[in-house]
Parts: C-alpha cells; structure tokens; sequence
C-alpha cells in the first residue's frame, strides 16, 4: 500500500486549495529549484493532522501509527530549506506529540522516540529550554516504565534531545549520572548488551559535549562520566563478542572521553590518572593494526622512569637495513604498478581513500620508548589481508567484505583514540607533557626491536585519515616545544659510560626528521602531506639547530623543491610555511646560509636529490601518482626554477638566493599550471591563488628579517614586488607588500647601527638607499598612507615610513620629508586607534633623526600631537604617547648637550609645562604607559632652566612630578617600571638648578629616602643597580642634605653592599656582580665629594665592622675583580664607569688628598678629627693593598 507521505501528500490532499498555474515549457530562463517551503508543516500534512489529533479521539492508536509511519519516512534534509524552517513548530509538534503516548503503548514510544530523533538530526532542532525539559523527561520516564527491549530506541532519542544541552538538562541529571542512574547501569563495562551499552555512552558523549559560548557541565558529573569512559577504554573486550560492536561501544567511549577534555580545562586527578588515560590512548591507536603483538602497560610513567612492555614469547623480528627495506618496498611497487586492483581494495568505506603503501608490520626500527616490540609474523602475514589479490585471500566474498567493514571500524577507533589524545595535549601544561614525550617520540636511534611510536602509525598506518589525524597530534605536541628542546645538544661526542639527556632529545629531534622525511616521500593523499609538511615546519620552527650537529635541515631544504609546484594549493602554501620556518629559526644559521648561497638547481656530489628521485619513484613502470601531474625533466626545470630576477652588472657578482626567485615569480609571475585543484580555471595569464603568494610573501619577509645581506643585492627588485603589490585591489595583498618593505627597511637600519659593527664596502651603500627610498615614496605607498578604508594597511603603511634610514632620511628631498612629516601629523587624528597608535609611534621615530631634533618647530609640532594623544581612551595609543613622549624628551637632553642654552630659550615654556603636566599624570596610568611616564620625567626634570623652576606656575607641577617618581620607586608595579623611576630620578639629580639642599622643598628627602629604602630592600636586583646609581648622581656635597641625610644615604649603601648576595632568586644572583660594582662606586663618590661634617660618622662605619666588609668589596672594585659580563653590565649601569685599574687608583689617591686637606672648625673639632683620621687611615690602607698586588 503506497500511502501518501510527509509533505508530498499535500499537493494531493490538498489539491482544492492550491492555486493552478498555467504550464511553462523548461528553459534557461527558467526560474532555479527551490525546496517546498515550511508551509507542509499547515493544513493537511501529516504534521498538521497530528498536531489535531486530542487524546480522546477514538481512533487516536491508529493515527498516530500512521502519522509516525509517514513522518518517518520523509527525507527533511532534501524537501525543506532548513536556514528559514521554524524549528518552534517542530517542538510544539514533539511537545504535543509526547502527551498523546502513554508509557504503556510501547510500539508507540518507540516510534515517537525514532520521531524524535529523526526530526531532530535531520532538521537540526534549536530546542527551548521547556521543549527540551518535557522530552528529556519523557524518556527519562520510559526509562523507569517501559520494558528493556525499548531502552535502545529511547537511548538514542535521548542522546539526540541532550546534544550540546547538558548543563541545561541539571534537573535531571541526578536520575541519569547520580550513584543509580540509568546511564551509568548500562554504560558499565558488566552490561552484557553492547547496543545498550554504546548508545548509554553516546547519551553520556552528548551530554558532556559544550558548545561554544555555552558553560560547561558541572564538574560532578562530568568526573562521573570521564571515570567511565575511561573504565571502558581500559576493560577488555567481553568474551563472546562481536568485534564490531566491541568497536562501536570503544568508539562512543573515545567521543565522551574528547568532549570531557574539550570541554573547559580539565584537572586530571593524583597519582596515574594521566598515565592511565595516555597508556589506554596508545593501545587504542593500534587497534587493529595487523603484527601488533605486545603486552600493554596500564600505566604509562613519565621519563625519567623507565619502562618496559613486555615481550612476546616469539623471537622478534630484526628489521631489514633502511637501503634493503627501501629496496624491497620499491619492488613491490614495481611487481604490482600495472596489476588490477581487486574488489576489496576499492572498497575504501567512508575512511576516505586507502593508499597502496604495504603496511607491512615490519615497522621503522625508532627509539627506546616502552620497548614495545612485533612479534616475528609468518611470511603471510608481512602482508596485510585486504591487500592480497583474490587467489591469495582465504575468504568468500561475504567474508571479504566483513574484513572490509572491520577494517573501517578499526581504523575510526585508531582515529578516535587519536583525536582524544589531541585533546590531552592541548588540555595538559606543556611542561606536563614533557615526561612522556619517549612514549610517543622515540628517543634512541636507531637499532634494536622497533618501537610503537606516533612515527610507527604516520608511516605504516593504512588509513589516510588516521595519518592527518596522527600529524596533527604529533604538532600539537612540538608547537610551543622550543624551551623544551633548547637543552638538546649532539655537537660533542656521547658519552660511553650513559647517555645525557640533551644527546637523547637530540636523537628524537633526528628521529623525527628522518620519518617525516620517509612519510613525505612515501604520503599520496594531498590532505594528508599538507599535514605532514606542516608538522615539518612546527618541527623545524622549535628545534634548536645551532646546537646540533650540520646536515638536518639540508637534505629537507632540497626535498622540499619538488613540491613548490605540487597540483594542490593546500600543500604548495605549507611548503612555503616550511621554507618561511627554515628561514626563521635561530637566524642566521650557517647551515641555511650555505643551502641560500648555492646556485640555482645545484647540489653537491653524492647527495640526496629528491628533485628527481621524489618525482620518479612514483612513475617507474608508467605509474604516477594521482595527487601529481608527471613531469618530464625539461617541464620540472621550467617549474621548479623561477624566471632571473633583472639585476644590474654591480649585482652580478652575488646571485640572489633561489628561494628569493621562487617567492618573486610566485608572486608576480602567472601559473604556468592552470589544472588546479583551487579552482584556478581561466585564462593563461591567471595568478596563483591568493593563499599561495601571501605565503610567498611572508617568506620573503623572513628572508630579509634573518638573512638581509643575502638580499640587499636584490633591494630594489624586492622593493618593485612590494610596490606592484600595493597597486593591487586585494587588502591582504596590499598589507604584506607594506611588511616586506618595512622589513627591507629595518634591515638597512640594523646594517648602519654602530653595535652591529657592519662594514661599509658591506653595507647597502648610501646612494642606493636613498634611490630606494625615493622611489616607494613617489609610488603606491601614498595611497596606502590614505586609505580609510583599512585601517590595518594604513598602520602598516606608517610602520613603514618609520623604518626609513635617519641618514637617508635627511638626503631626500625637502618635499619628500615635509610629505612624510605632514602625513604622519594627520594621521594621529585618525579615529581608528590602531592608526593613531602607528603614527603616534612614527613621530617618536621621526624625533630622534639628527636632521630634525634641532628643528624647534617639528619638536613643537610633535610635542603637541603627543600630548592629545595622551588623553585617547585606548591604552595602546597612551602608551605609544608615552613611548614617543620619552624619545622628545631624550632629543631634549642631546639638544641641551649638543646646542646648548640657545635650544632651551627658543622652546615654550607652557609647552615644557604641559609636557611635565601630563608625564605626571601618565604614571599613574597602566605599567606600559608609566614606564617610559617616568622616563620622560626625569628627562624634563633634568632638562628645566633655573628660570622655568622657581616660577610659581611651576612650582606646584614640579613637586607633583617627583612625588610621582618617588611614589613608583614604592609602589608594587613592575620591575621595569620601578628601575626606570629610579634612573628619572638620578637623571633629574644631574640637573643643577634643581634645589635638592639642606633648605630644599620636602620633596628632596622624600626622593633620597625612597632611593634608600629600595636599594637595601628590594628583591629586584636591577632596581637596587638603579637606585645605587641615582645616590650616587648629585656632584656636590651640597645635593644631599645635612649631615643627618648623609650618613642615611652611606649606611643604606654599605648595608646593600653588604647583603649583596642574599637571595633566594637565581636569576637575581647573576646581577650581583652588577650590584657591588655600583655599590662600590657609589661609596667611593660619596667619599669624594664629602666634608668635615660628615667625617664622625664615616669614621665610626669605616673603623668598624661595617668597614672591613666595605674594604673587601672597594679592593675587588679598584683591582676590577668583578669580571665577566657581570662588571661590563654594571659599567653600563653606572652610566660610563669604565675606568681602569689605574684610574681608579688615582682617583682615590685625589680623594685622599682632598680629605687630608679638609679644616675642621666648631665646636665638635675634636670628634671631627677623630673621624678624619679613621677615614683617612682607612683610604691609605686600601691604596696600600691595591697598589702592593697591583
């Protein structure tokens, strides 16, 4: 009986009420399909007729049989435009249909609940909150009510209903997860249903499943289900079993054990709990998996434990050499290249494609791990069963296709346990994680019995969504690994006796690069060899190459060109992510700079060509690859090397790196190979794809980043790049073209700076910097600077202007410079603040150029853009204020040097005023508006005439401005913040004019006082330096006070001294030497410039206990024993005390003269002479023992 169904029942039903229209012949005019709308939800359609029906209708068993049968029989996913159907309709139906079915009608509660959860994964139901609280009740209810054979159908109901809506459903979950709950009695491992058993934990799955945006589930119950999902993973397969099911309940297992961990950050439990759930992950990631024969571990333990899984009865076996194995798979290839799959090799489920590799259960020979190992198979069984070809397969065809099935289910477990132990990586601290890293990566080389490693599964499993998924495990675990292997190191021969723990993590750093080597060479999904190059990159990005020894990365480097080409655009833009990595770590690496130097297509005698081999193992006896287009030799010379880039005759000499060829020509020059996977159809002149050349780009970038005098010989080719590049319409395209330039940029600014100690016939020279520079300036960066309409590229246009070269700068033309000037003030009144912040930050650049820090106009013209900037209400735009409030500040202090008092008077007095008025005001702002706050402060107290400081108008902002200093120096804020208020401080010491004396202001002791307090008290070393160097600042006696702040001062400094090595911080204890250098040198200026005042209390500490530990140190200083790094920071910290041995010694010979000289008068004479004698006693007895050893 074909009964009328589902929507299509109403254009019979209800024929009479729909309008006719006339018939209209097809054509191309024709209006496209639409699917039928939501009105079949209305008047006679099964819906509607049910929604009718009451529950004393007399016939009301029958129609709901019938109006269940036809709803379940429409496809909704084709008949309704799910993005416009009204999902209320939908509840109210379910709503309604579940008071119309008693409990006791249990056919009927079945086929409600395959209603339910039809409508529900098909149309994908929002559900509110009182739809979803009447249907979890009503299963709950047929939970407790109805028979056991029904408790499948209303499992899988309610696994659909609680989708996603777990913390929603809290009023019920103590019937479901509490101590009796009906999921946990048929989620346990004793449940002798399996089909019970998997639909309980895919209900348990669903429940603990967030979506984003959603809270998590309460961590009760979320503990409840993580304890039996895991219970499930580690209880072993029931006896009388189907292993099919087996799969099916191991793999709802796996789901709820990924939604638990990827559902907020999970706290795992004491003891093993992690080593239990990472021991169950790994045997599940071999399910199936044909040779496998091992003892697993229930716990796995982090290193340095060692642990071993144990052996098989059987003798194992001995992997063949890497040269023989490579040879017999070549073989096997070869024998069967040209014969006939058979049906069970196309029969690729839904696992996606299964390549033709062997996978052979002779795994790569790798690490140590837990020692795992293969039992020694039959010849037979080195080959897997659903490669045999039909003669050789024991079973029928239903037989086969169980095999095929089983295959499957074995293959989404593996890929289950995979994607939970990704979880685990990304839930758990990477330090964590470290220990268990020889579990996963093997960490020996290679020898012995082969272990069961991620590496095992990238190369031998069969499946090539298990590889992707195993790839993206295997970056999880490298990306953000950088500290972690910084300690691996092999340059030096291993030790016989043991193996350190650097030559281990150098072994698996090698590991890892010989099997992704193996897995690039051998991978055929497209899919999956972009995740292996990716995982080549996240590798190559975090090893420590400097510390290894040379031949790494030059085999990969070569590898690699064969795929810049590659049909798939996917794997061309990780190609390029690779090369961008190896061109990134630890630049320059001589390693690197050898492979950029060699020319185009070259490569050394006997080494590994994989431009040939790569391409030509695929295509031995007329088989090619699918994923790749053949290629003859002349065809890959024509793609694998890009066009010359022009270059003049000076160029000549130093060819331009191929790598920089390739970038270029991706760039600029049009695909030569349309046959695209991205779609690239159309005419011969199309480019690549977008993804590709902003990768090119972003090389290209790092190329100029970490290997600039490799390039410079291409800078203006490089700069028409980044010019036809801003001509383009795409605004990514655009922004990375304005990168590179600010690259070139940055890079001739650190050729031209004096540290770098660059030599001139080396550097970019002059003449060509300044060509450069005038043409980006009269091209397309001038649109760049004025489109509103991104904002991002107009910072990063801005960005590019401040990486112009001071010196080149200055020899562009007078309108050049105003142009820049002038755009750079507009653009800080830019609503955009990340504009704003970029030209705020330019004009910080600009004021340091020598041609414009004299010019009083431009410095009073930045001065004030600076200052509204100060009052924006982004953080980001304050602290760039500050940041280049600072730098006019510092141009202030050179022009006071360099001009003199000229300079000073020629500068508003209510501009400096203002100045000083918000740097005030900026440190109390946030810690990175307020350090470079202070550092402007002191800059201007430094800087302010005598004049200026005893006008009233300045009185009241001058005393707040050191208040400001002093109350940072104390405050809590960051150290960088705190050593910069005291280096303001000492900086606003140097200013004479500034009344710090005896009758000062107040705020003169409050400044010494703080110094003194910090510099004995404070756990920051570098914040002691700082303050020590301020004290020791003022040139005349007459700066510290009376005698009372005097003698505070000294003893504050010989108490640090003293304590100068007391820390529990290591890190602080490398800044010690720093410490008593400055200490000591503070001392002996205080020394220099004191009077016979000061002379009682100086003697009393000198003769002392307190003296003798003074007199140590001050011999160590004037010998210069301090050595190392430690004195030269500590040089540069006391602002240029870089005196010999000599000098010192001589200056302490004049400090003692002077003090000899010194009259004593009044009334206290005699205790003054006293003290002289004892000071002057102790200086002769410290030259005496300097000079004596010296």
């Amino acid at each position: 009986m074909a009964a009328q169904t589902g929507l299509s029942a109403l254009a019979i039903e209800s024929r009479s009420d729909v309008p006719v229209f006339p018939p209209v012949a097809l054509s191309a005019e024709a209006a496209p399909f639409t699917p039928v709308r939501t009105d079949g939800w209305r008047l006679g359609s099964p819906a509607a007729r049910l929604r009718a029906l009451r529950a004393d209708s007399g016939q009301l068993r029958g129609e709901l049989n019938l109006l269940f049968d036809q709803l379940l029989s429409e496809n909704y996913n084709k008949t309704f435009d799910l993005f416009n159907f009204p999902f209320q309709d939908v509840c109210s139906l379910l709503k309604h249909a579940s008071s119309l079915v008693p409990l006791s009608q249990e056919h009927l509660v079945i086929k409600l609940c395959q209603l339910v959860h039809h409508l529900l994964n098909q149309l994908k139901v929002i559900m509110d909150e009182h739809t979803l609280d009447v249907l979890v009740n009503y299963t709950a209810s047929a939970l407790k009510v109805c028979s056991t054979w029904t408790h499948s159908d209303v499992l899988l109901a309610l696994s659909t209903i609680v989708y996603g809506n777990g913390p929603q459903c809290h009023q019920h979950l103590s019937d479901l997860l509490g101590e009796d709950g009906v999921l946990l009695l048929y989620s346990s491992p004793s449940q002798p249903n399996m089909e019970l058993r998997r639909v309980a934990l895919t209900c348990m799955a669903n429940i603990c499943l967030r979506i984003p945006g959603q809270p998590p589930l309460d961590d009760q119950y979320r503990s409840v289900s993580f304890s039996v999902f895991l219970k499930t993973l580690q209880s072993p397969k029931p006896p009388n079993t189907d292993e099919l099911f087996y799969c099916m309940v191991i793999q709802a297992a796996l789901k709820g054990l990924q939604c638990c961990l990827s559902g907020g950050k999970w706290k795992f439990g004491g003891g093993e709990e992690l080593g239990s759930i990472l021991a169950s992950l790994k045997r599940l990631m071999f399910q199936g998996t044909p040779g496998v024969s091992v003892e697993w571990p229930a716990v796995l333990y982090p290193a340095p434990l060692p642990q071993y899984e144990g052996l098989p009865t059987s003798k194992p076996a001995e992997p063949p050499k890497p040269s023989e194995q490579s040879k017999d798979t070549n073989k096997k290839r070869k024998s069967k290249g040209k014969g006939k799959k058979t049906s069970t090799e196309e029969s690729r489920g839904e696992d996606g494609e299964e390549d033709d590799r062997d996978a052979v259960p002779v795994l790569q020979k790798g690490g140590r791990s837990e020692g795992e190992s293969l039992s020694k198979p039959s010849a037979s069984s080195l080959y897997p069963s659903w490669k045999k070809t039909s003669s050789d397969s024991e079973f029928s065809d239903p037989e086969g296709n169980a095999q095929s099935k089983l295959r499957l289910y074995h293959g989404r477990v593996r890929q289950g346990a995979l994607l939970c132990l990704l979880a685990v990586v990304k839930g758990v601290e990477k330090r964590t994680l470290y220990g268990y890293w020889s579990s996963f990566i093997p960490d020996s080389p290679t020898g012995g019995p082969p272990s069961l490693t991620l590496l095992t599964i990238i190369l031998k499993d069969p499946s090539p969504k298990v590889r992707a998924c195993t790839l993206q495990v295997l970056s999880a675990i490298l990306d953000g690994s950088r500290q972690f292997l910084a300690v691996a190191e092999d340059t030096a021969s291993p030790r016989t006796s043991y193996t350190p723990f650097s030559f281990s993590l150098a072994t698996a750093v090698r590991e890892l690069h010989r099997a992704l080597s193996l897995a690039l060479l051998a991978e055929t999904s497209p899919q999956t060899l972009t995740q292996v190059i990716k995982c080549l990159a996240y590798l190559v990005a975090n090893a420590p190459y400097h510390r290894l020894r040379p031949g790494l990365l030059s085999p990969l480097w070569k590898q690699m060109r064969p795929y810049v080409r590659h049909r798939d655009v996917n794997v061309r833009v990780s190609v390029l992510t690779l090369y961008g990595a190896l061109v990134t770590t630890q630049a320059p690496l001589p390693e690197v700079q050898l492979l950029l130097r060699q020319p185009e297509g070259s490569s050394s005698t006997g080494s590994f060509t994989p431009q040939d081999s790569a391409l030509s193992w695929r295509q031995r006896d007329g088989v090619s690859s699918p994923s790749r287009t053949p290629v003859t030799p002349t065809k890959r010379n024509s793609r694998t090397h890009s066009p010359r880039v022009p270059r003049t005759p000076v160029e000549e000499d130093s060819s331009p790196p191929w790598l920089l060829q390739l970038c270029v020509s991706l760039v600029t020059q049009p695909r030569e190979d349309q046959s695209d996977s991205d779609g690239g159809a159309g005419g011969g002149a199309a480019l690549e794809p977008s993804p590709v050349r902003l990768e090119a780009l972003q090389v290209m970038s790092h190329l100029v980043r970490g290997y600039f005098s490799l390039v410079q010989s291409s800078l203006c080719d490089i700069g028409q790049v980044s010019a036809r590049c801003l001509r383009e319409a795409d605004p990514s395209i655009q922004l990375h073209g304005a990168k590179l330039l600010e690259e070139l940029g940055t890079g001739i600014i650190q050729q031209y700076r004096a540290e770098n100690n660059v030599p001139e016939s080396v550097r970019v020279p002059m003449s060509q910097v300044v060509q450069f520079w005038s043409e980006v300036l009269s091209g397309p960066l001038n649109g760049a600077l004025q489109n509103e309409q991104h904002p991002t590229l107009q910072t990063s246009a801005c960005d590019t202007l401040s990486s112009i070269l001071p010196q080149a700068f200055a020899q562009l033309p007078d309108k050049t410079q105003l142009m820049c000037i002038t755009v750079l003030l507009g653009l800080t009144y830019s609503e955009n603040y990340l504009v704003k912040t970029a030209a705020v930050r330019a004009l910080g650049v600009y004021i340091l150029f020598p041609c414009l820090r004299e010019d009083v106009m431009f410095v009073a013209d930045t001065a004030n853009t600076i200052l509204a900037a100060h009052d924006d209400r982004s953080p980001n735009v304050r602290a760039k204020a500050a940041w280049s409030l600072g730098n006019l500040t510092d141009t202030l202090i050179v022009n006071m040097e360099s001009v003199g008092v000229d300079f000073q008077e020629e500068l508003s007095d209510m501009l400096l005023l203002k100045m000083l008025q918000a740097a005030t005001r900026a440190s109390a702002d946030k810690d990175r508006v307020k350090s470079n706050a202070v550092r402007a402060l002191g800059n201007l107290l430094h800087f302010l005439r005598e004049t200026q400081l005893t006008r009233s108008a300045f009185q009241r902002p001058l005393e707040d401005a050191v208040r400001a200093l002093v109350k940072t120096v104390q405050s809590e804020a960051t150290m960088k913040v705190r050593w910069n208020a005291c280096y303001a401080l000492g900086n606003a010491f140097r200013n004479p004019a500034l009344p710090l004396g005896e009758y000062s202001a107040p705020w003169s002791q409050d400044a010494f006082s703080s110094l003194c307090h910090v510099v004995t008290s404070c756990k920051n070393f570098k914040v002691r330096i700082k303050s020590a160097a301020a004290l020791a600042v003022p040139g005349q006696r007459s700066c510290y006070g009376d005698t009372k702040r005097f003698s505070c001062v000294w003893h504050s400094l010989a108490t640090a001294l003293e304590n100068s090595e007391d820390t529990n911080d290591f890190l602080e204890y490398r800044y010690s030497a720093s410490l008593r250098h400055t200490l000591s040198q503070a001392l002996l200026h205080l020394l220099s410039v004191s009077q016979s005042q000061d002379m009682p209390a100086l003697g009393a500490s000198l003769a002392g206990e307190e003296g003798r530990g003074i007199r140590e140190h001050l011999i160590k200083y004037v010998r210069a024993e301090e050595g190392g790094a430690d004195r030269e920071q500590g040089e540069k910290d006391t602002a240029g005390d870089s005196f010999t041995p000599q000098q010192r010694i001589r200056g302490l010979q004049q400090t003692l003269i002077r003090l000899k000289g010194l009259k004593t008068e009044g009334e206290g004479r005699g205790e003054e002479d006293r003290g002289k004698e004892a000071v002057v006693s102790f200086l002769e007895d410290l030259l005496k023992t300097c000079e004596s050893i010296d």
